[in-house]
């Protein structure tokens, strides 16, 4: 049986939070198969917290050149991923992807459409070119008139292998981005998209990123369902441990496992970080009580501080001003960490502004 503690632990040092290590920054995207992206700034804290050394231009330069991309993914939400992992992870994902388009979002708005002829007219404007979403609709409207502009745009972005431009994925931004420019991923990338779909390699990468897991935090990370039987099939190559609860959870064999009470420096965690969001038992980072507390703004994203690894904070950013709430009072050691990192997190935000300040608030309750 393996502890929580020690799933804690072995997240952290797979996910690179142990201790800030020397590594490319686009070599710890791949480690980490694709980061959130939904908020620009998030990748870069992301980067920021795990990486020494890191800068904004590391991350800006690779989105610039097309090394990584920003595009929907995992959970059919926006990641930032190598231009190498984006050509078989969003096939592999496509599935959940699609299945935006059975929202009512779409559905009045696409019924009868011939979605083939759509997404070959969607890549025949957009050959060539990188346009806005407003722009690439107003174009599809013309070749179907009496549609909705923005639905036909939206409809090419989940059928067919589109990516953002780099400005997009610029630093600045701690909300979703407007104005969003798409491209062709092919050309943006110069990488050919696979045609098949390799869920071996997609769990694979998976487990050395955030296992020991089971097939349902699989399933959650990446938004598909029916995994078990690839999980089967994969059995006699994986090691099947168990956790405290009993739950089956599967690991590379080669998967190194921390010690639970190794001690860990406090991180704190961009809105949507997959260290958050990667299993579907999230209680090896965060408590069942404060998942449950902030599910409701969980679409706004909610950044969070890990203290003895666990969440125990959430923190928000106003101009230059970070405040942290903690979940629950902190001892005096763990409030003196907190506020050293953050004092960290604001010299990388706000580099030489006199104006900066850290505010440790209240607890909630």
């Amino acid at each position: 049986m393996i502890s929580t503690r020690t799933l804690n632990r072995t997240l952290l040092a797979r996910q690179l939070l142990t201790e800030r290590v020397a590594l490319a920054p686009l070599a710890a995207i791949e480690h980490l198969v694709a980061m959130q992206g939904q908020h620009p700034n998030s990748p870069y804290v992301g980067l920021w917290t795990r990486l020494a050394p890191f800068a904004l231009g590391d991350l800006a330069a690779l989105l610039e050149d097309g090394r990584a991309v920003r595009s929907l993914t995992l959970r059919r939400t926006v990641h930032v991923s190598s231009a190498a992992d984006y050509a078989w992870v969003r096939p592999a994902v496509q599935p959940v992807v699609a299945t935006a388009l059975k929202s009512s979002y779409y559905a009045s708005e696409i019924e009868g459409l011939d979605l083939d002829e759509l997404t070959r007219a969607g890549r025949e404007i957009l050959s060539g070119n990188t346009l806005t979403r407003r722009e690439f609709g107003r174009l599809l409207a013309e070749r179907f008139p009496g549609r909705h502009p923005g639905r036909l745009a939206d409809t090419v972005e989940v059928t067919a292998a589109l990516t953002h431009a780099a400005r997009n994925g610029a630093w600045g931004g701690w909300r979703h981005p407007s104005g969003v420019a798409v491209a062709l991923a092919e050309e943006q990338t110069g990488v050919p998209m696979r045609t098949d779909r390799d869920l071996e390699a997609l769990i694979r990468r998976y487990l050395a990123a955030f296992g020991p897991a089971s097939v349902m935090d699989a399933q959650a990370w990446s938004g598909l369902t029916r995994l078990r039987e690839q999980f089967d099939a994969m059995r006699p190559s994986l090691r099947v441990l168990k956790g405290e609860n009993g739950t089956e959870l599967f690991d590379l064999p080669d998967g190194v496992l921390a010690d639970g009470d190794e001690a860990v420096p406090v991180r704190f965690l961009p809105a949507f970080d997959n260290a958050l969001l990667g299993h579907r038992d999230r209680t090896r980072v965060i408590s069942d009580e404060d998942r449950k507390r902030y599910a409701a703004g969980a679409a706004g994203g909610v950044p969070m501080v890990l203290v003895d690894g666990f969440a125990a904070a959430t923190w928000t950013v106003a101009g230059t001003e970070v405040t942290v709430t903690p979940t629950r009072p902190l001892a005096d050691a763990d409030a003196a960490a907190v506020a050293a990192e953050g004092a960290r997190l604001l010299d990388f935000i706000a580099p030489g502004d006199p104006g900066r300040r850290l505010v440790l608030a209240d607890p909630v309750t």
